[in-house]
C-alpha cells in the first residue's frame, strides 16, 4: 500500500520533529515506510542543499534560488520518490511542492505562473495525498529556533518574509482543503502527535477500502 505524506511550515513549527516521529510509529507496525526531505533526498539533492541553506551565500538571485529548489525535486522525484512509491512505499517527506510556492512565491514574490510551470515539470505528475500544516507565528518559530541552532540562509530572513511565507501557506491550504490538516503547532508536541497518528490511520484505511473495492 503506497501513501505519499508530507510536512510543512515555517522554520521552528516542528514539523521534522513530527515527520520523524510518525516514521517510528509506522515503522513499529511493519509497514514499509521512507522519511525523507528537501532540499535533500537524494546525493545531488544533498549537495544543491548545503549550497541553498548556506548562511554565507547572501547574493543567490531568488530565480537561481527556485531553479535550485526545483532541480533537487527533479532528482528525488525520479531516483526515490516515484520508484519507491511504485513499490508499495508510505513515504513521509519533510517539504515538498508546497515550500516553493510558500518561500518563494509569497516570501520573494516570484511569478506564480512561473512557479507552476517549474512546479509541473518537476514533480511529474506527483502530488502528496496529505499533508500537514505546521501553524505557528512567525515570532514564536523563530525563537524556537534560534535557541537550539545556528539559523540558515533562509532562517536569516526578516519577520516580514516569514510572515508572508505563513501567510502563503494558510492560502495554499484553503485553496486545497482536502489535501491540507492544519494543526496549531504551539500545541504539545505528544498532542500534535496524535492527531497525525488519526488522520494518516484514516487516510490508510481508506487507501485500503479503495484497493479493496478495485480488487472485487
Amino acid at each position: 500500500m503506497s501513501l505519499f505524506i508530507t510536512f510543512e511550515g515555517i522554520e521552528g513549527c516542528g514539523k521534522t520533529t513530527q515527520a520523524r516521529l510518525l516514521y517510528e510509529y509506522l515503522t513499529k507496525t511493519k509497514r514499509l515506510v521512507v522519511l525523507t526531505e528537501e532540499p535533500g533526498g537524494t546525493e545531488i539533492g544533498i549537495k544543491l542543499r548545503k549550497l541553498l541553506l548556506d548562511k554565507d551565500q547572501q547574493n543567490i538571485h531568488p530565480l537561481t534560488e527556485l531553479f535550485l529548489y526545483n532541480a533537487v525535486r527533479v532528482q528525488h522525484v525520479m531516483e526515490k520518490l516515484k520508484p519507491l512509491i511504485r513499490e508499495g512505499y508510505i513515504v513521509i517527506c519533510d517539504r515538498f511542492m508546497d515550500s516553493t510556492f510558500a518561500y518563494q512565491g509569497y516570501g520573494r514574490g516570484i511569478d506564480m505562473d512561473i512557479i507552476k510551470r517549474l512546479d509541473e515539470i518537476a514533480r511529474q505528475g506527483l502530488k502528496p495525498d496529505i499533508t500537514f500544516l505546521l501553524d505557528i507565528e512567525p515570532e514564536v518559530g523563530l525563537r524556537r529556533h534560534s535557541s537550539i541552532k545556528e539559523l540558515d540562509r533562509l532562517e536569516r530572513e526578516s519577520l516580514e518574509f516569514h510572515r508572508a511565507v505563513r501567510t502563503g501557506y494558510l492560502e495554499i491550504a484553503a485553496q486545497e482543503a482536502e489535501r491540507f490538516r492544519i494543526i496549531k503547532a504551539e500545541k504539545p508536541i505528544e498532542e500534535i502527535h496524535a492527531l497525525i497518528l488519526k488522520e494518516v490511520e484514516k487516510q490508510i484505511s481508506k487507501v485500503e477500502g479503495q484497493r479493496s473495492d478495485a480488487e472485487e
